[in-house]
């Protein structure tokens, strides 16, 4: 009997070593960068490394747009075998060159045959004798005549080549080849030379550094033109991975650092958000033509190319004449180039963390253009009180404003206004970076409604991020007294400290959908209370004494109100007797998920607030809780315990459904 199970797992996983070294993909860039490891131990590999070898020139490079594990005949062999010595269009355009260069990587890695670490070492070789002493690649060596010997960024050319001289000169695990230390010393000196060509390349418009272009000349290293329809311009494609391999150094030199920021400024200044691209396909899914279409509040997007002083974009044919828009030109060129690219969003994106690790921060200079604004109590930043910060914040900005605040105790009531959306207000640490104000509803003395200006943080723009922070009222056990509002739509916060007594959190607003993650919340009487739809996950609620956890106000016809999923429900040792909830307003809707009950919770679970109509028409719900609170059958009868159907519905996906998708994975 062990034979037989041993046969069966030795059968399992044969078949599943034979899956996984399947090649599925087709273009030869994919197979190198997607097929499994194990692919490339397979005979299928050595027959395409075989080719590769074969079309390796002795110079040590490559030529271009070649799907290399297609099969040859005899004639392309030997064909390959007399264009060897000559060199012929042995280039880094296009990929070439640098990713033949990871394919033998990763074969010698599964087969360790030496062939493919010679291959793998001559065209790293190749890489450094192809090298300016400026420190610029050109786009073809050896050199060919016309724009080819300009210094070349196009479709990332120089960018891919400093990647893989990096990667030798660090000794990263990312090639399975370890050239000697000679090779090594070698890479980090041209490595040094290559960013040192980029910085001397950036273009300086009016004095004021930009981005990069496509091409700049070998020697002037001022800007040049390469194809007819490839005027000299700025680039916004091109300088994308070069600000993003600036942002990935180590210890950025100051030069680098204002290089970085100069491109950030002018990706800022230079999106554009009123156009999106059309595109007309055919039955077999060709474009047959793109149009660009005027709307409001589009997505950025940045032109390939741009007027050196002007920043305006611009269109060429193949006969060299500028145009003003897309539809000036042919349908050819048209249709068959990237004229536009929305690949800067991914340095905005990143900016705002880079900026914070390398100690940036905002000078007058870059007001109009905020993305990233840091408050520190000790001067080192742009602003000492947060408030001060949230005044500088540009109103509906198109782009994300980061306000960063580090470590220190904020005495200060902060309220970021409903025209301050897209905003992320993130401390350095949710222990150590601390808002703290003490209003209550006495101290405020404004009548009946004097609980909502009680508030030590308001947050009321739409689409905001709080994050790394601890929030908390301070007055003590004196009544209505609030740590946190808020009342923006589509606000997510995460992993903070909220820290009160009655009415910590206010979460409202109509139609309003917010999100509570990774959270500790703490109070005694109604202190997470509201008409918002509101998700809490992952986090702990935490009663101080015995009372009402929550007090929903949601509004009829709502979908869902208050719900907890994965969360901790804990209490201090003299809280015995504390309510999962009550209605505020008798439409109130508030369930409990997969959360663990602790045994302060009352077996009914639930109080009508002597609203007898409530009972009626509130929701109050359970799904698989655990711990010594969940007695579910002595729960109040008006309360539901959902079924498996039920509680399925009750995802991050449906209970925050809004017209911007997955917001809440931000």
């Amino acid at each position: 009997m062990k034979s037989i199970q041993q046969y069966i797992l030795f059968l399992f996983c044969s078949l599943s070593l034979s899956l996984q070294a399947q090649n599925k993909y087709k273009n030869w860039s994919d197979i190198i960068r997607k097929s499994d490891p194990a692919w490339f131990g397979t005979e299928e590999a050595k027959k395409a490394a075989d080719n590769v070898l074969l079309y390796q020139r002795d110079i040590g490079g490559w030529p271009k747009n070649i799907q290399m594990q297609q099969e040859l005949t005899e004639k392309q062999q030997k064909d390959l075998l007399a264009l060897k010595k000559t060199a012929v269009e042995t280039t880094t355009d296009n990929g070439a060159t640098t990713q033949e260069m990871l394919f033998m990587s990763k074969m010698y890695a599964q087969t360790k045959d030496e062939r493919y670490k010679e291959s793998f070492l001559k065209g790293l070789n190749y890489l450094l004798e192809a090298q300016y002493a400026n420190g610029g690649w050109p786009q073809f060596y050896p050199l060919k005549k016309g724009y080819y010997t300009h210094i070349t960024y196009n479709d990332d050319s120089m960018v891919n080549i400093l990647n893989v001289i990096r990667n030798v000169a660090d000794q990263t695990d990312y090639y399975s080849i370890k050239p000697d230390n000679v090779t090594v010393e070698k890479c980090k000196k041209s490595f040094e030379k290559g960013i040192d060509c980029i910085l001397k390349t950036q273009y300086k418009q009016n004095g004021i550094l930009t981005a990069w272009c496509a091409q700049h000349d070998e020697v002037t290293l001022l800007p040049a033109n390469a194809r007819a329809f490839e005027l000299i311009s700025l680039s916004g494609y091109e300088s994308v991975k070069i600000t993003l391999l600036l942002m990935s150094i180590e210890k950025p030199s100051p030069e680098i650092v204002t290089a970085v920021k100069s491109a950030v400024a002018w990706f800022e200044k230079t999106k554009i958000t009123n156009l999106e691209e059309k595109r007309v396909l055919n039955d077999a899914g060709k474009i047959i033509d793109k149009k660009m279409i005027l709307v409001e509040n589009a997505s950025p997007i940045w032109a390939r190319f741009m007027d050196l002083e002007t920043n305006e974009p611009f269109f060429c044919d193949r006969d060299g004449i500028r145009k003003k828009s897309l539809d000036q030109i042919g349908s050819e060129r048209r249709n068959g180039y990237s004229w536009y690219s929305d690949a800067a969003k991914e340095v905005l994106k990143k900016f705002p963390d880079w900026a914070i690790k390398n100690g940036t921060r905002v000078g007058a200079a870059e007001k109009k253009n905020v993305s990233l604004i840091t408050v520190a109590q000790d001067g080192s930043g742009d602003f000492t009180k947060i408030q001060d910060a949230i005044y500088a914040c540009p109103a509906f900005p198109y782009e994300t404003v980061t306000i960063f605040v580090k470590n220190g105790t904020y005495n200060e009531k902060v309220r970021l206004p409903e025209w301050n959306t897209n905003v992320v207000l993130k401390g350095e640490s949710k222990e150590n970076t601390i808002i703290t104000f003490d209003d209550n509803f006495s101290k405020i003395g404004l009548g009946r409604n004097s609980t909502f200006y009680t508030y030590t943080l308001s947050i009321e723009g739409d689409d905001c991020v709080v994050s790394n922070l601890t929030i908390k009222n301070a007055s003590g056990d004196r009544g209505q007294a609030i740590a946190l509002s808020v009342t923006g739509n589509r606000v997510k916060i995460s992993n903070c400290k909220l820290l009160g007594n009655q009415d910590t959190l206010y979460v409202s607003g109509k139609e309003t959908k917010q999100y509570f993650k990774d959270c500790y919340i703490e109070g005694t009487t109604d202190f997470i209370f509201g008409s918002a739809t509101a998700l809490f996950e992952n986090c702990i609620i935490h009663s101080i004494k015995s009372s009402y956890i929550t007090a929903a106000s949601t509004p009829e016809g709502t979908a869902f109100g208050f719900v907890f999923k994965d969360c901790k429900i804990t209490a201090n040792t003299e809280a015995k007797d504390v309510y999962l909830g009550r209605p505020w307003r008798i439409y109130a809707k508030t369930v409990f998920l997969n959360c663990e009950l602790g045994k302060q919770i009352k077996p009914e679970g639930w109080e009508n607030w002597s609203k007898t109509e409530a009972e009626k028409k509130s929701f109050y719900a359970e799904y698989n809780n655990t711990g010594e609170g969940a007695a579910f059958s002595k729960r109040v009868k008006w309360s539901y315990q959902l079924s498996k159907k039920e509680a399925a519905s009750f995802t991050a996906s449906n209970i925050l459904k809004d017209k911007t998708a997955n917001w809440f994975l931000r």
